[in-house]
Parts: structure tokens; C-alpha cells; sequence
């Protein structure tokens, strides 16, 4: 066992100070006979019995100054951070009640639908929750009516398409098999020649197979993107489209790129002011699906066309422009809008680029076409093979034979030549007919009728013996005339 040796003057010292001072104050007062808190905090102030090996001595420690700008900045900073946790905790539980009203809505229309469909009225069988919440928002019960109409109407559409395509890939199939039994070139039961495979047909032309159009395809798209001419479709018309014609907008749009995906020199498509939450951006979504949708050749971005190309370069093409599109430049970016318009609001394209100040134009339409009716509005996936037509051969006649013959009365040196040739036409009609006439009169004047010899009035007056005389003449020498055209005559009408 080990003893620690401690001097004894330095312990006594260091506990009898605090004692020493208790005594002193209870001296000085006698009239508190407890111990109160003064005389706690009174012997607080000595020092405590120490039995380590070295002593602290009794200089108080330095302690470091507080800066005061660093203190400030520290707690700014909590301070904004407790701010930014309150912030996001609200935004949190404000998007958890509109998530659970979002889907209580859902569930009321789904309800309502079913509803209607025991009452016998014309829903759709399946309804996703996108048309439910369209439905939810829709006011009034007529419009719901007419909406639950319209998809029941589209939905019975893809129905009778499908059962149709089944329909023919049946018959298609049996007619192939019937074929194979008539030419009787393989085998009866091809199990026995071992396994069973179909013979390819031979022929002299060269096969090609659809994964193979696709590889080419691709890549014409992919160099396109590398090398090829900008062409942009501003996607900023979403608020001013109704469900319909949006959706109508995404259909030509997919028409459009399989078109340019096609095309020998196709353009580098830009889809610009796609918002990434956007109507547009769900609806491609929907359609394409995310997987096809990443791989296409398209750069799709939330940008401003004017904040990627020069403004220079930029050209919106509108038909309110009064700018006339005479020829194709390569060195341009041309600009699209992606709206299907069936009010023909008139210069919503054109306020557009004038707002960004760019140049406009027109395809040259009444410059070559004698257009009858309707608007000059055509959509998008005619505007991209008319486009992508004037950039292969530089032809408007060749490019604008994509416009509906529907809206149009033909081209204008079409229309000149048919004038032409009809005027030819009529003239030489008219020239016929003459000749018909004065064909007619001569022979009329060489071989007289009997009938008009008899009918002549007389040269004089009828008591004229010698006028009667040769009037009896002529009669007696017409009459056997007149009875062989009487034969002739009874001949052909038997």
C-alpha cells in the first residue's frame, strides 16, 4: 500500500481560510444564529480541499477574447436556417392537404362516374386519373356530361380499330396458310423434315429489315444533331390551347418528328419553353414514355430560343407575316409555334416575334396557289415536309404540293394552262358549228325540198292563167319526188 505525503500547512491553510471567514461573519452578526445563503455563498468563495499531486495556483486563467461580428454571423445563420425549416415544414404539410384534396377529388369523380354508369348514361369503361382530374375541374354538370361523352366516344373508336386490325391480322394469316397449302412446295407436316421452320420465299430483291431502317434512320438524326440546320417549335402556347387542341398539338408534334427522323436531310429539332412540369412535357411524356422519350433526337430544353440562337438569325415563321418567304436560307434558325388554333385567334404567332423583336415571314401561298377558302393556317407536321421539301430541291411547286387540295383551286400556271386549253376548246367548237352551218345552208341550196318548192308563194296573183299553168307544171313533175321521200321515210321509221 502507498501513502500519498501531503504538507500539512498547506492543507490546514487551504481549509481553514473558508472557516476562518465563516466565523468572522457570524461575529460581526449575532443576531443570525442559521446558516442562510449568504453564508453559503460566503464559504462558496474559498477553496476546496485539493489531494493531487500538483496545485493550481491561484491566478485566475486567461480567457480568450469574443469576436463579436463572427457571434453576429453565427447566429444569422442558425437564424436562417430555422427560418428555412419552418419554411419547408409548411410547404410540406400545404402539399400533403393539397395531395389528400387532389385525391379526395379524384376519388368523388370516380365515384360519380360510376354512379352515372348504373344510371345508364354514356361513360367510359376505363378512365385514368389524369381524365379524373380534368373531369374534377371541369364546373358544370352539363360540361362533365359532355366530357365522360367525348372519351366514351374515343374510347368505342380505339375499340372497333383494334378489333378490326385483329380482325384482318386473322384473316391475313389464314390466307397465308392457305396459300402455303395451294403451292405445296414444303413439306406436308414439316415436323418431319425435323424442326419444323418456314421457308423464306425466294426473290431478286433485297430484303431489308425494320431494326436495320431504324439504325439508319437514328443515325441521319443523331448527325442531324451534330451538323445539321436548328428548327424550333416554341412551346409557349399551352395557356391559350384547350385540352383538345393540346392534345391535337402533341399528335402533329410526334408526326412532325417522325417525318424529320425520315427525311434524307433531316433538321435538328428544338423544343423551346418546355416547362419540365408543364402540360406539354406530361403530355409528351404520356405518349412517347420516359424511355423513348430520353432517347430521341431531340433537345428539348425550358430555355428561350432567343437566349440560344443569335436574334439575327432567327425567323418566325407566321401567317399573319407580312413578309413574303421567297426562297430557303440555310444560314437561318426557323421558328415554329406549336398551337393548334381552331378559334383562328389571328396574330398571337406574329405578337410573339414581334415582342423579341425578330423578323417574320409567310409561306408564299397566294404567290403560288389560288386558295378559296378558309384560313391560311396549316399544321405542323404539313409546315415541316413542306420545309424540309424546299431545302431538298429549292421547288415551291414541289414543296407546297403537301398543302390540302381541299383548301385550295390548284397552282397558278395550272390554272392559266386548263383556261388555255379550255378557251382552245371552245373555239374550236365554235369553229365546228360553222362550218356545220354553211355545210347545211349549200346543200339545202343544191338539193331544194319539195315541201318548200310547194309552200313558195306565187309571183303574181292566182287568176293568172299562165302562172297556174306552170305552177301545175311543177306540181306534176315534184309529186313522184315527194312520193319516193315518202317511202323512204315510211322505210326508216320501220
Amino acid at each position: 500500500m502507498m501513502f500519498v505525503r501531503v504538507p500539512i500547512q498547506s492543507v490546514l491553510r487551504r481549509f481553514f481560510t473558508p472557516v476562518s471567514t465563516l466565523m468572522n461573519y457570524y461575529v460581526t452578526n449575532p443576531s443570525r444564529s442559521t446558516i442562510t445563503s449568504t453564508s453559503c455563498s460566503a464559504l462558496s468563495t474559498g477553496r476546496f480541499l485539493s489531494t493531487g499531486w500538483t496545485l493550481q495556483k491561484d491566478a485566475p486563467q486567461h480567457q480568450p477574447d469574443l469576436d463579436l461580428d463572427v457571434w453576429k454571423s453565427v447566429m444569422r445563420s442558425q437564424a436562417s436556417q430555422n427560418e428555412k425549416l419552418k419554411e419547408s415544414l409548411e410547404e410540406t404539410s400545404a402539399s400533403g392537404e393539397q395531395q389528400e384534396k387532389k385525391v379526395s377529388l379524384i376519388e368523388a369523380s370516380r365515384m360519380l362516374v360510376d354512379m352515372w354508369r348504373q344510371a345508364g348514361k354514356q361513360v367510359p369503361e376505363n378512365i385514368t386519373d389524369e381524365q379524373l382530374e380534368t373531369l374534377a375541374e371541369i364546373g358544370t354538370k352539363s360540361a362533365k356530361k359532355k366530357y365522360l361523352k367525348y372519351l366514351a366516344i374515343k374510347e368505342g373508336l380505339k375499340k372497333a380499330k383494334r378489333e378490326k386490325k385483329d380482325k384482318k391480322k386473322v384473316e391475313r394469316l389464314a390466307g397465308m396458310i392457305k396459300e402455303d397449302g395451294e403451292c405445296g412446295d414444303g413439306p406436308e407436316n414439316p415436323e418431319e423434315e425435323g424442326e419444323g421452320e418456314t421457308n423464306l420465299k425466294n426473290t431478286y430483291l433485297l430484303q431489308f429489315w425494320t431494326r436495320s431502317m431504324d439504325r439508319v434512320v437514328s443515325w441521319r438524326a443523331a448527325q442531324a444533331m451534330r451538323f445539321g440546320q436548328p428548327l424550333v417549335f416554341d412551346m409557349s402556347y399551352d395557356q391559350h390551347m384547350m385540352r383538345r387542341e393540346l392534345e391535337n398539338t402533341i399528335s402533329q408534334l410526334m408526326e412532325s418528328e417522325g417525318w424529320n427522323r425520315r427525311s434524307i436531310d433531316p433538321f435538328h429539332l428544338h423544343f423551346c419553353n418546355l416547362q419540365p412540369d408543364g402540360t406539354y412535357q406530361r403530355e409528351l411524356l404520356k405518349r412517347y414514355g420516359q424511355e423513348t422519350w430520353d432517347r430521341l433526337f431531340v433537345t428539348a430544353t425550358s430555355r428561350h430560343h432567343v437566349d440560344i440562337f443569335p436574334r439575327e438569325n432567327l425567323v418566325y415563321l407566321t401567317a399573319d407575316s407580312p413578309n413574303v418567304m421567297r426562297t430557303f436560307d440555310h444560314s437561318k434558325v426557323y421558328v415554329v409555334g406549336a398551337m393548334v388554333d381552331r378559334s383562328i385567334q389571328s396574330g398571337m404567332s406574329l405578337a410573339n416575334g414581334k415582342r423579341f423583336n425578330l423578323s417574320t415571314a409567310r409561306l408564299p401561298l397566294d404567290e403560288y396557289l389560288y386558295w378559296e377558302m378558309g384560313a391560311k393556317n396549316l399544321t405542323l407536321d404539313q409546315i415541316i415536309r413542306i420545309m424540309m421539301t424546299i431545302k431538298e430541291t429549292g421547288s415551291w411547286e414541289k414543296a407546297l404540293e403537301f398543302v390540302p387540295k381541299r383548301k385550295h383551286d390548284g397552282f397558278h400556271q395550272q390554272r392559266n394552262k386548263e383556261r388555255q386549253k379550255k378557251a382552245g376548246k371552245m373555239f374550236r367548237r365554235d369553229v365546228e358549228e360553222k362550218q356545220s352551218q354553211i355545210f347545211v345552208s349549200k346543200q339545202r341550196q343544191k338539193i331544194p325540198n319539195a315541201r318548200d318548192v310547194v309552200s313558195t308563194p306565187a309571183f303574181g296573183s292566182e287568176n293568172d292563167p299562165g302562172l297556174s299553168k306552170l305552177r301545175m307544171a311543177l306540181r306534176s313533175k315534184l309529186e313522184p319526188l315527194s312520193q319516193v321521200e315518202r317511202k323512204r321515210n315510211w322505210l326508216e321509221e320501220e
